[in-house]
This record gives structure tokens, sequence and C-alpha cells, in this order.
């Protein structure tokens, strides 16, 4: 069940963004009286799954989920359809307008991607507000892993800046650390300024949770229990922890850790319980874990900010570009030869898998419908920018082939479009290939 709504949320995102898109493509060349041939959600080599002709346009639905397309006369795309570019020029077909009509008309997918990420920002910002986890309101120290130790930190640092900047958000700041070149703190009563290693940076990548290096410190005070046996065992939520195999527990990431060190055999630990210790023999599983939690007490970091419809206009179009920079960002971890990035990098399989969703108490799943359009905002914003780099094929290889000739007055041969967009289209679907045979062998491996 939890796989089908994660696989309905993803072509359902995916559908939004590309209907979108192309009508970005065909709203403006419909105004310009362009032909447009077809209008395809997904891929349609030798069948569709639906299709109705409506004028002198057909609309239909590909088996093929790697996006979708509008077929315009005259242009030169990833159909590859050229026998009508044989023919002389007709006053509807693209090549047939002017080349400031031919740059709208191929902007156009690209800027509905964006204006759709800053409009659900917005009315995220508006409807929901924001809430974060604020640095400033942590009163304990912070928990730094074998992997933050080896990035440079040490325990009883106190972050100041990260590349010279202060990061109140907890989530961004483990985010910017990864990003980091240096990060200033302050050591034995003293600011201290270090460079963040890439050997730290290439374990944090090998951890499920790449960002969970950091945390806030705080006791060892059960909230959740997971694992009947535990119960069964006695530990009862309310139940602080404070000693485990006779060492002295003051915060829950020690415990973790001594749990973990017991991986397949009882644990000895002692709890205070309504003012009195009580002691209690709880069993570990093969994997070093009991199935409980303790985040409730993370709640007391929480800031939530809301924002008027005014100021959710502006802040909408803040996160879409604080986006879009967190994602470019990222292609300094992806190709750094010792974080090796690349590898923690998904196709569809992997984004299926991740795709957030809600677990009642009683076990059933939903959709997180907040984590949804967030999802879809982000990856809206993310298309925008991949469609415009300048690779025949993409939106950008358009642009830049039309800037050219507004630049220098005439327009490029006819047959380098054609071969520069052959180039290009199999260049894509190669990186197609690589990206979901990646995602099939680690399938495979169990490594998705």
């Amino acid at each position: 069940m939890e796989i089908a709504i994660k696989l309905f949320q993803f072509i359902l995102s995916i559908s939004i963004l590309v209907i979108l898109h192309e009508l970005g493509h065909f709203l403006p060349a419909k105004w310009f009286k362009t032909k447009v041939e077809k209008f395809y959600l997904f891929f349609d080599p030798w069948f569709s799954i639906a299709k109705k002709k409506i004028g002198e346009t057909e609309y239909g639905i590909g088996w093929l989920p790697f996006g979708g397309y509008v077929k315009i006369a005259g242009m030169v795309d990833e159909s590859m359809d050229t026998e009508q570019l044989k023919q002389p020029a007709q006053p509807w077909e693209f090549r047939a307008k002017p080349a400031w009509q031919r740059l709208i008309i191929m902007l156009g997918g690209v800027t509905v991607n964006f204006f759709l990420a800053w409009i659900i920002y917005g009315c995220l910002s508006f409807f929901n507000g924001e809430t974060t986890f604020d640095t400033t309101k942590v009163d304990t120290p912070m928990h730094y892993t074998n992997v933050a130790k080896a990035m440079g930190f040490k325990d009883g640092d106190k972050i100041l800046k990260v590349d010279g900047k202060t990061q109140n958000n907890l989530d961004k700041l483990s985010l910017d650390i990864l990003l980091s070149d240096q990060v200033t703190v302050l050591r034995d009563g003293k600011e201290t300024t270090f460079n963040t290693n890439d050997d730290g940076k290439a374990l944090a990548f090998k951890d499920e949770n790449p960002k969970g290096f950091l945390t806030p410190r705080y006791a060892a005070v059960i909230d959740t229990i997971i694992n009947p046996k535990t119960a069964e065992a006695g530990l009862k939520v309310g139940d602080q922890v404070v000693s485990a195999n006779g060492q002295k527990i003051n915060y829950y990431d020690e415990f973790q850790t001594a749990v973990g060190k017991s991986a397949g055999k009882p644990i000895n630990i002692e709890v205070l319980r309504n003012g009195s210790v009580q002691p209690l023999s709880i069993p570990v599983s093969k994997e070093g874990t009991i199935g409980i939690a303790s985040y409730k007490q993370l709640e007391k970091y929480a800031s939530t900010q809301h924002f008027t419809f005014g100021q959710s206009i502006g802040r909408g179009f803040t996160r879409s570009i604080e986006s879009l920079t967190y994602q470019v960002k990222q292609f300094k971890l992806i190709f750094n030869k010792k974080v090796q990035g690349y590898k923690k990098v998904g196709g569809p399989l992997a984004i299926i898998k991740n795709m957030p969703v809600d677990q009642s108490k009683d076990g059933s799943i939903s959709i997180n419908w907040t984590a949804f359009w967030s999802f879809t905002a982000m990856f809206s914003v993310w298309l925008a920018f991949l469609n415009l780099i300048p690779i025949p094929g993409l939106d950008g290889g358009h642009v830049i082939f039309t800037l050219y000739e507004m630049i220098v007055g005439k327009p490029v041969p006819q047959k380098v479009l054609e071969n520069a967009q052959m180039v290009g289209v199999i260049f894509l679907l190669g990186l197609m290939l690589v990206i979901f045979g990646s995602d099939i062998f680690k399938a495979l491996t169990g490594n998705l």
C-alpha cells in the first residue's frame, strides 16, 4: 500500500509539472498562430495509452514516463521528423515566425515551472507558515558524530559561522556545512576557524541520512515505543534512561551508542520513573535497535513564522531562489573526487522510494500533502534550471540557437540544427539509461 501511495504521488507530481511546462510552450505558440500538431503527457514511441484530436492538435498520454512534449510544426525537435522541413516554410510554421516570437515560445515552459514553484511556496508560507529548528534556542551541546569529527569538529564546539555567514536554521546548517569550505566555532572559549575535511563529507554520504551528523543533545527520555518486546520488558513512555550496562547516560545519543554495542543481546539499563530508579533488561535486535524514539524534545527548538498574503508573495519568490541555489551548489559535492556525491544521485525509482508519507498510530499510510507540494515546488524550479542548460534537445539548446540568430542577424543552418538535435537526443537518452540502470542496480543490490 505504501509503495502504491508513493508511486501515485510521483506520477501526480510529474504529471502536473509536465502538463504545465508544455502548456507554457503551447499557449504562446497558439497566440502567435503557430500550428501545434501534438500535446502529450509522457512519450509515445510506437503507441499511446490514449489520444484524441481536437482541431489541429492531437492530445494524448504516452506510455513512457520520461516527461512530455508539444510537437510544433516547422521545428526541429526530439521527434526528429524532418520531412516537413524539406518543404518551403509555411506562415503557420515555427521556423517562419520572427526570432523573438520563437524565443518566447521556447522560454514558456521554464517560465511556467518557475512561477509554479513561486506560487506553491507562496501558498505554503501563507497557509502553513514555516516551522524551523532554531539553533539559537539550543541550550545544550551539539552532538557531533564520527562523521562530524572527521570534518574537523570537536565535542563542545559551538558553531558560529559557516563560510563567514550565520545560519540559525538547523536543517540548513547541516547542508551548509556539507557545502562549506570553512567553519568558525567557539572552542575552549576562543573563536577557531578550520577547513571542513572532504573525508568527513565522504563519510556523511555513506549514511542513509547525510545530514544526520549534527543534532542537539537532549536527555534520554523515551516518548515513543514501537517494539512490543521492549514494552513487555518493562520500558514505558516517559522513562528517562540514566545508565546502560553500568555506564552513566546523560544524553540520548549516548544511549543509542550503548544499544548499538549490545546488538543481539539484552542491555541492562536503569531508568528514572516517578522519582525512583528502576533496573530493566531490554532485548536488542541483531541490527542494534530496541524500537524506541525520543524526538519530541526537539519540539522546544521549533520556531514557526506566519506570513500575511503580501509577505507570502515575496517569501514564495525567495524560497524558490533558495531551493534552486542549494540544488546548484550540490554539484560541488556530486563532482568532488573524495566525496563522490554522484553515488547518492538517484533516478525515478529512488525518488519514488523517498516520496513523503504520513503514518498514523494504527499503521495506516496517507499522503503528506504539505511535503508533496514542497517536493513539487522544489522539482519544478529544478526542472526550469535543467531545461535552460544549453544542450540540444532541451529548451536551452533552442534558446541558444535563437539568440545566436538574433545577434548575428541570420539563422543557424538547418542541417546544423538537425545534427545538433540528433546529438542532444542521443546524449539525453544515454543519460536516462544510465540513471535508470543505476536505480535498477541499486535496487538489486539493496542499496536503493
